[in-house]
């Protein structure tokens, strides 16, 4: 398969981004954009999680449920569950129902209420210098960088869980801490 792909509608791609209507829209309107607010990086950071071990179209395609279970991820709210709301979270089936990660989500939004700055503060304090060269090809994307890795390292320091080095690089991409789409993608020529 080819690291771009073009679409019917003449423009190229990230390849990843042709299995689904879903992909391609979230290609174009979501992956790589700078992305900042504590609430909406707590959505991230949970979806990420539970994304670990599942494939993204799945997360993408449960994601309104999943803002209405979590109560639009707003982070003070879902920090007051409690164990009745992790048994109806289990219940439902509109949403990846694993415990571990339900109560992962839960602490993660009890941890980020307890940073200094706030989520998005310490998210982005992670972010690499802007000017590193686009990448050419789909094996020029790493699966995790040394930002990553410090990242997932204070996430984990700081109490919440499901944040490793691999879900943080995920995490960067999706938010616009780092953006990969290749060179010669259509969103990487408006970006320039």
């Amino acid at each position: 398969m080819s690291d771009l792909i073009v679409g019917d509608d003449g423009l190229a791609r990230c390849a990843w981004s042709a299995g689904a209507p879903e992909y391609r829209a979230y290609h174009d309107e979501e992956w790589g954009t700078p992305l900042r607010g504590d609430d909406v990086l707590f959505e991230r950071v949970s979806l990420e999680a539970f994304q670990s071990g599942l494939s993204w179209i799945t997360i993408l395609r449960k994601r309104p449920a999943f803002r209405a279970a979590f109560a639009g991820f707003h982070i003070e709210t879902v920090a007051a569950f409690g164990p009745d709301d992790v048994e109806r979270l289990l219940g439902d089936a509109g949403i990846v129902r694993n415990r571990s990660k339900i109560e992962a989500t839960l602490q993660n939004a009890r941890a980020a209420l307890e940073l200094p700055g706030g989520l998005s503060a310490l998210l982005w304090s992670y972010a690499p210098a802007p000017g590193r060269p686009r990448p050419a090809a789909r094996a020029d994307v790493p699966a995790t960088s040394d930002a990553s890795v410090a990242m997932a390292k204070e996430l984990k320091k700081r109490g919440l869980r499901f944040v490793g080095p691999t879900t943080a690089y995920a995490l960067m991409q999706a938010t616009g801490m780092v953006d990969d789409h290749l060179a010669g993608c259509h969103v990487a020529a408006n970006r320039l």
